[in-house]
């Protein structure tokens, strides 16, 4: 992730073999990882050289980062996006999109059948647009950013205050606190990260109220439920939370 060289290094060796490359734009499933412009660009370029297919999962960024997905927030275009969780409104779905060359391959239009138990499920199709529906607030996003910068620029504080040496990585509704002094920008650099001292923040956060993904490697999730209230109070218990972690680690 966000190898540029590696990228380009594997297509020259199997380039005519890769069926496709699938890729969170922001990888939720190592904390939040925000790619560099320049990969997603490699990514476009090269797939299209070679005749693959560009797939994006969305699953997580999907209406969170932007209401055109995290794609949209960061200006490229795939081939194939999937979608889920947030389109549910809590109940179960997913959801797949493509160009109009790719998706005419798909039944009734074309040949490749594809069905499902609860496709087109009316309870959660209902709560899908009812969840939808507020996105489209143009200023919704604006204020889930600003939420999201507000917390992010007060943990750094209160992590500075404490003495904690941490990496804060965050893209609207999306934040992950990982305790290293190191840039994260792949898996690479994530695991290095204290997963021991995380481990003793996110005890010490529960104790105080404030209840975290338990893994180092889940971003926390923002919403617009959101607001003044609720990121005071967690840059409040972080402050003392960063101490115990530091404290015990001595």
């Amino acid at each position: 992730y966000n190898d540029v060289a590696a990228l380009e290094q594997v297509f020259d060796h199997r380039g005519e073999a890769i069926a496709a490359v699938i890729v969170e734009p922001i990888a939720g499933t190592r904390g939040g990882i925000v790619p560099d412009a320049l990969f997603l660009r490699a990514i476009r370029r090269l797939t299209s050289r070679f005749d693959a297919m560009f797939i994006c999962d969305e699953v997580i960024t999907g209406f969170r980062a932007h209401y055109g997905g995290a794609q949209a927030l960061l200006g490229f275009e795939p081939d194939v996006t999937t979608l889920g969780k947030i389109i549910g409104g809590g109940l179960p779905v997913g959801a797949y999109g493509g160009s109009q060359a790719i998706m005419e391959h798909i039944a009734p239009v074309g040949p490749i059948y594809q069905a499902g138990t609860l496709a087109g499920n009316p309870l959660a199709m209902a709560a899908g647009l009812a969840s939808l529906e507020p996105l489209r607030d143009p200023d919704f996003y604006a204020r889930v950013t600003s939420t999201t910068n507000a917390l992010k620029s007060g943990l750094e504080r209160a992590a500075g205050e404490a003495g904690a040496s941490v990496c804060i990585n965050a893209a609207p509704g999306m934040l992950t606190v990982f305790f290293t002094p190191h840039p994260v920008r792949d898996l690479g650099g994530a695991e290095v990260a204290d997963t021991r001292a995380y481990a003793r923040f996110f005890h010490a956060m529960l104790e105080r109220g404030i209840y975290l993904p338990p893994s180092q490697f889940e971003a926390w999730m923002l919403s617009s439920a959101h607001g003044e209230p609720e990121v005071g109070a967690t840059i409040e218990a972080a402050a003392e939370a960063f101490v115990v972690a530091m404290r015990d680690e001595a």
